[in-house]
């Protein structure tokens, strides 16, 4: 079983506004929605949304909600919570993404879920970025702590990863610029 995994516990620290990134508005909806819609429509069997300081249970619908006790500690913690919930659900395989890329396409959490490769990554055009899909005997390989995520396990394995050619824009927004570029 594959689980989707949506890192939304991040604090942000590149956004200055006056409404939590994930929340600020991105062509007439809240930016994680646009996320949100796009891996609920990507057929995966089951979705974690791993929280942090913002609130978003009005935003959810059949997602479960992790929350991240340690979220300020880094990336790492959150993708731990989001893999340790997949593991009690019985899931072998994950897809991880993050709240504040909108428009990958549902198409691309899809594909990278579907590789048998134990790592696979989506590919944008020129560059790699998530979702990611990591099989279940590479979770104990993920970063234990810092802001990293998979990017260095990614690095340090090159032979079980597999690039996934995604149609689709990896945008990633982290200011208030780029919200204004993109909107």
């Amino acid at each position: 079983m594959t689980a989707g995994i949506l890192l939304c516990a991040g604090n942000s620290s590149r956004f200055s506004a006056d409404c939590p990134k994930l929340l600020a508005p991105f062509r007439g909806r809240p930016l994680v929605a646009w996320a949100l819609e796009h891996i609920g429509a990507a057929g995966l069997d089951e979705i974690f949304v791993v929280v942090g300081p913002v609130e978003l249970r009005d935003m959810l619908g059949t997602e479960v909600v992790v929350h991240n006790p340690d979220w300020a500690s880094g990336l790492a913690s959150s993708l731990h919570a989001g893999v340790a919930e997949a593991e009690r659900r019985g899931h072998d395989v994950v897809v991880v993404g993050l709240g504040d890329q909108p428009l990958v396409p549902p198409s691309a959490w899809s594909a990278v879920g579907a590789t048998d490769s134990p790592i696979a990554v989506a590919r944008f055009a020129d560059h790699r970025t998530p979702p990611v899909r990591l099989a279940r005997d590479v979770w104990p390989l993920l970063p234990s702590a810092g802001d990293v995520g998979a990017r260095e396990l990614i690095r340090a394995r090159p032979d079980l990863v597999r690039d996934v050619a995604c149609d689709g824009d990896s945008l990633d927004i982290d200011t208030v610029e780029d919200l204004a570029a993109w909107s």
